[in-house]
């Protein structure tokens, strides 16, 4: 008997599957011709075409700056992470001891507590350390809300991975620090390069706490959006929506492409 179902007893299934992909991509097409719409309002479908929604988005300091500002702060965010992440991970699957496994819990705890319960803890501790405002801060809290996602992702890597292979490295004479740059660093490069993915998404998407701790100069994009949200709603938002999309598009082509190269 053969165990496979045949493909037009499954048509509910792939019908089922289509639906899902419609109702997460949908919303991404509307947000993308909205963009150019000639009208004042958001419309769908737009009444005319124009540009004139991204001549104001890079025409007003507040819009473009703000951009800057959470594209810096997103690098900064992959920059930091990234090896304290990978470290933490290293750490703990080579740790068989009750602190190994207390310290992943701890680590994975900015993505179990709700985001509105961390922002008033930061806040009240960067109004101590007068880091309100300053990109350092902002840089150190986007990195704690990403940490948990390189983590995660490097720690699946590191499971899939044989440590034999960097045994072997050590016992010819590398040390621990070489073997793991020449040995197992390329082999889980595509969960490095998953986790730095996360990262930087985490840090451009996040709102919550940088509406608390972001201000001045080094307000993000996330909270401009927030406050023309609440003020006045013009296509503006789904250009700036538009430019994020293409970002993050472009970062995960970059991201697959980089993850298939061969190690070198």
């Amino acid at each position: 008997m053969n165990p496979l179902v045949a493909h037009r007893k499954r048509i509910w299934l792939y019908a089922l599957a289509a639906l899902v992909v419609a109702f997460l991509v949908l919303p991404v097409l509307i947000v993308v011709p909205m963009s150019f719409s000639d009208s004042r309002f958001l419309d769908f479908p737009p009444p005319a075409w124009s540009l004139r929604w991204y001549r104001r988005f890079f025409d007003s300091s507040e819009w473009s700056g703000a951009l800057g500002v959470s594209l810096k702060l997103a690098a900064s965010t992959v920059l930091l992470a990234v090896p304290l992440g990978t470290a933490a991970a290293y750490a703990i699957h080579s740790s068989r001891t009750r602190v190994g496994r207390l310290t992943h819990i701890l680590l994975l705890l900015p993505m179990m507590v709700p985001h509105i319960i961390l922002a008033i803890g930061i806040f009240y501790f960067f109004v101590k350390l007068e880091l309100l405002g300053k990109f350092a801060g902002i840089a150190v809290a986007h990195t704690m809300l990403a940490l948990p996602f390189v983590v995660v992702t490097v720690l699946a890597g590191l499971r899939s991975f044989d440590m034999s292979q960097e045994q072997v490295a050590r016992s010819m004479g590398c040390t621990r620090w070489k073997a793991f740059m020449w040995v197992t660093l390329p082999q889980i490069r595509a969960s490095v390069l998953s986790g730095a993915l996360f990262a930087f998404v985490t840090s451009l998407d996040e709102v919550v706490v940088s509406l608390f701790i972001a201000a001045g100069d080094n307000t993000t994009i996330t909270k401009v959006m927030f406050g023309s949200l609440r003020d006045e709603i013009d296509p503006t938002i789904a250009t700036v929506s538009t430019l994020l999309i293409g970002c993050s598009f472009v970062l995960v082509l970059l991201g697959m492409l980089s993850a298939r190269r061969p190690a070198g």
